[in-house]
């Protein structure tokens, strides 16, 4: 099946994830895509495939050479993320893209920018599949799917190219930080694997920021506002005190890069009780353990000032930089940068401003550095992928199973 009809058919398919559910998969669309994948899988020639009581299906493509090679894997997620509907989605091809603004919603004025967005100058001449302004696309990461099926079919209708063992791997609840929960590595059985989850065409990622979650809750006092002097503790206005007393530049506006940051991300609250939500992160590790005892030292400092047990601290680490992991098998990035030279994209080496699933599953024993699906602006209505570059990451995932024999 051509890349673009697979990539459309995934993106009908509502698979938006929930944190609230407390189940897995945390929505039932998920584990409907993943059955519909199953029978596809087994149509095109798959192996050894199951779809588990969580959600995660895994397939294998088996060698076709009696060549001693590495068994490697590609993984992809199932659910797209919760922050825009993901319910409906009514796709459009803009064929060769002419440098303009693309009108998105003639009703509603839904206009992406070339101002706005001037990364799809990039792509003048080429095809790219848009969202009607209303939901997201779901390319990420309904792209990187369609990418490993198709590459999977490719390989099938081409035994010339030798290659060993293949597994592939596609997990649920991953935009809701939950994706590497129920992977088992040792039932994947790979000695390495690639996430194709990442961004625009080029993209190469073994550096992830270390992560960790803080909620404060602030402890207060009500008292009629009329009789409240020297009684009334108003939680409110110590819970921003202690927000004030975090590096006021140290925030995602104002960082890039390597830099860390504080994120307030929720406040919810009364004079009685409120509850600062924030995320915490850094690429280094030294950085990151300093960010979390400055937490511990401001609300401290809090209950020096109003009291013990005025502020409580709840840290939790998440996750942390794959690269560690990484840089004692630096050839399976050599791999995947040679395969992309070969298909003529331009390696881009760059660290991942947030998370991914590769993390986590790299601290578990698999080696798992993440690829470019090819898409932009995902999470929103603004979400784009050109055509183009989806073949692209297909091609890449070809031509990494194909070095991997040779070398």
């Amino acid at each position: 099946m051509d890349i673009t009809k697979r990539f459309l058919e995934y993106v009908g398919f509502l698979t938006t994830s929930d944190e609230n559910t407390r189940m897995n998969p945390s929505t039932p669309g998920q584990i409907e895509f993943a059955k519909h994948l199953a029978k596809e899988l087994k149509g095109i020639g798959l192996t050894e495939i199951d779809v588990d009581s969580n959600g995660y299906l895994m397939a294998t493509l088996p060698a076709n050479t009696d060549k001693v090679i590495p068994t490697i894997g590609f993984i992809a997620h199932l659910d797209t993320s919760p922050e825009m509907s993901g319910k409906h989605v009514k796709p459009r091809i803009v064929e060769k893209y002419d440098g303009q603004d693309i009108l998105l919603n003639e009703e509603e004025a839904i206009v992406l920018e070339t101002e706005k967005y001037p990364e799809i100058l990039k792509y003048i001449g080429q095809d790219i599949i848009v969202t009607n302004g209303k939901t997201l696309l779901g390319a990420d990461d309904k792209a990187g799917v369609a990418e490993i099926v198709t590459a999977m079919e490719y390989l099938i209708a081409h035994p010339e190219i030798e290659h060993g063992k293949i597994r592939i791997a596609f997990t649920p609840d991953e935009e809701i930080g939950e994706g590497a929960d129920h992977f088992d590595v040792k039932k994947f059985g790979a000695e390495w694997a690639y996430t194709i989850d990442g961004g625009e065409i080029g993209e190469l990622e073994y550096e992830n920021f270390n992560a960790a979650s803080a909620k404060v809750t602030v402890k207060g006092l009500n008292v009629h506002p009329g009789y409240a002097k020297h009684k009334m503790k108003n939680s409110l206005r110590v819970a921003f005190q202690l927000a004030n007393m975090l590096p006021r530049h140290e925030t995602p506006e104002h960082t890039d890069g390597y830099e860390g940051f504080y994120h307030l991300i929720s406040v919810q609250g009364s004079v009685e009780e409120t509850v600062l939500s924030y995320i915490i992160r850094d690429h280094d590790r030294a950085r990151f353990e300093s960010r979390k005892k400055e937490m511990e030292h401001l609300v401290n400092k809090i209950n020096a000032e109003y009291g013990e047990g005025t502020a409580i601290l709840e840290l939790k680490d998440q996750y942390y930089n794959m690269r560690e992991k990484i840089e004692p098998v630096m050839h399976i990035i050599d791999l995947a940068s040679e395969a992309m030279r070969q298909v003529g994209v331009t390696p881009e080496v760059k660290p991942i401003r947030g998370g991914t699933d590769g993390a986590r599953l790299s601290f578990e024993g698999l080696p798992c550095p993440n690829i470019f699906t090819g898409g932009h602006n995902f999470h929103g209505r603004f979400e784009y992928i050109p055509i183009q570059s989806m073949e692209k990451a297909m091609q890449v995932i070809v031509k990494i199973v194909e070095l991997t024999a040779k070398k």
